[in-house]
Formats: C-alpha cells, structure tokens, sequence
C-alpha cells in the first residue's frame, strides 16, 4: 500500500455554514496502480489530488503515506515526503519562465544531493527520453503547448517518484498530443510507477486501472 486516505473532511465556512469540498473520502491507493479521477467540475476533484500530494491541509480524518501519519507531521517532514516520492504534473504546466528547459527540468534535483554531474546526467537522459534535447537552451514562451506539457512531466519524474499526480494533464493539448501523453503514462506504470490522475476524459480514464467518481466532495462509486 503506497498511502490511505481514511474520513477525509475538508471545508470552507461561508456565513456561519461549513461548504464542504470533501466529505467524509475513504481511499486506499496500492502500489503500482494507474487510479483516475472522475467529476463534474466543482466536484473536488483538485482538491483531492492537492491533499494526495501534501500541497492543501485537511480538517478531519488521517492520512498515511508510506506508513508515515501525514496528518502528524510536522510542515518540513511532509514537504521532504513530498519531495523524495512524489511527482506532479499540471494543466497549466506551472513552468518557470525565467529559466530555461534544461533548468526547469533540473529544479527539482537542487533539493537533494546530487553532484552536478549527476545533475547534467539525469537532465541529458530526461531530454533524450522526451525527443527534446534540441529545445534544452529555450524558455517556455518558446515552447507549443505539448512541448511545455512534456517538459512539465520530465521535471516530475526526474527524481524517479514513487507516485505522480496529474490534473488534467492532457487539457490543453490537441488529440494526438495528449494521446501521446497518455501512451507514456501507461508505459511508466508499466515499469511500476503509481499514477493518479484527474481527467474529464472518458478515454484517458480508461488507461487507469480504476476511476473513482467524485460529486460534491464523496466518492460516489469506486470502479475497476
């Protein structure tokens, strides 16, 4: 079991009332599997996705990833958690325009001890696992949307995570493009990498081995 999620509540209090955007959430999540997320919007979709990676608190409940009780930790553990295991990836790409592709890529080694050489040697593998090393000087405003994407996930796996997260991380590519994306998750699950992802897409959902439905913050159904 890579993590569980056990009577997960988060809300917001709006005029005296509690909103809530998850409710009562039960997830269990074993190593190696391709899990998709599936909801209207609004639904807490993101949400979920946010608390899974350390990125938004929660009001209720325990969380335990890795056999660690996320909910106990102390800010600067569950960033270092966060950091060592886990991979994301964004719709909006959440590049760096100030730095170049090389650099964007590179980001997240500077945090663990890596000598620069190792750095160069794990950026030159990513680039030329993603077709890419002829874009490596350029800053993302030069880059087309697959482009950014497939930089965006280059940076999220370059610390080898035990677990990515994607939102929507075919929502601003065309068909073939995104088709491509998705051919990679599969083949990176396939080598024993747990992804979950947050799609709208009927045909990416199905690439997972199971898709959760969320409505108003439940999981309403738990699906293979």
């Amino acid at each position: 079991m890579i993590l569980q999620l056990k009577d997960i509540f988060k809300w917001v209090n709006s005029g005296g009332n509690r909103i809530f955007l998850l409710n009562n959430v039960d997830l269990t999540v074993k190593e190696g599997e391709f899990i998709s997320i599936m909801g209207a919007s609004g639904s807490g979709k993101t949400t979920l996705l946010n608390v899974i990676g350390m990125l938004d608190n929660f009001d209720e409940g325990e969380y335990t990833f890795l056999d660690e009780s996320v909910h106990d930790l102390k800010e600067k553990h569950r960033a270092n958690l966060y950091k060592e295991y886990i991979g994301f990836v964004f719709q909006a790409y959440h590049l760096i325009d100030e730095l170049t592709v090389y650099e964007n890529i590179e980001t997240p080694l500077l945090y663990k001890k890596h000598s620069r050489s190792e750095r160069k040697a794990m950026v030159a593998d990513m680039l030329d696992r993603f077709n890419i090393v002829g874009k490596k000087d350029l800053f993302p405003s030069q880059l087309s949307g697959g482009q950014q994407q497939l930089v965006g996930i280059a940076r999220a796996l370059i610390s080898n995570p035990k677990l990515i997260l994607a939102d929507e991380p075919t929502g601003n590519l065309n068909s073939e493009q995104g088709e491509e994306i998705m051919q990679l998750f599969k083949k990176l699950n396939d080598e024993g990498v747990t992804i979950i992802q947050v799609t709208h897409s009927e045909s990416n959902a199905a690439y997972g081995s199971r898709t959760i439905h969320l409505k108003d913050g439940m999981v309403v159904n738990n699906q293979s």
